[in-house]
């Protein structure tokens, strides 16, 4: 019986750093105003907009739309749906970080990122242009 518990115990210890570095799921963006769900797209991780707490412009009476995107025929696409994590891999440097690039609608700008899970239920997310970085905390809804 001792023998079946060593087992279990390592075998538990051994599961526990891979629960750790787990980035997908849905996650909270730090200002609360949207979800995004990081999933396997292909072989790398992609985050799309699942959720926004504001989904239509008041102006307009129309869903909210990617109006600062720089390709023109963008415009007029929904936000909800579209995707602002892309290509992110594991980095080669650093355990547990992964990297790739943030697609942010604000300005229509795309920035070279990181996130690292900080728990189970918090993500470290990081923009850059040049060495100017900007970091966020995302915070779980669901895996």
């Amino acid at each position: 019986m001792t023998r079946f518990a060593f087992v279990v115990f390592v075998l538990v210890g051994l599961a526990a750093p891979a629960f750790a570095q787990e980035v997908t799921g849905v996650w909270l963006n730090n200002s609360g105003d949207a979800h995004i769900r990081i999933a396997k797209c292909g072989a790398s991780l992609c985050g799309t907009i699942v959720w926004l707490k504001d989904p239509i412009d008041p102006a307009t009476g129309r869903p909210v739309t990617d109006k600062k995107n720089p390709d023109a025929a963008k415009r007029t696409r929904p936000l909800l749906g579209i995707e602002v994590a892309i290509g992110f891999v594991p980095s080669r440097d650093e355990p547990g970080k992964y990297v790739g690039h943030f697609y942010n609608a604000e300005d229509g700008g795309i920035y070279n990122g990181s996130m690292r899970p900080a728990n189970a239920d918090t993500l470290r997310v990081e923009g850059c242009l040049l060495m100017f970085c900007q970091t966020q905390t995302w915070t779980r809804i669901s895996h």
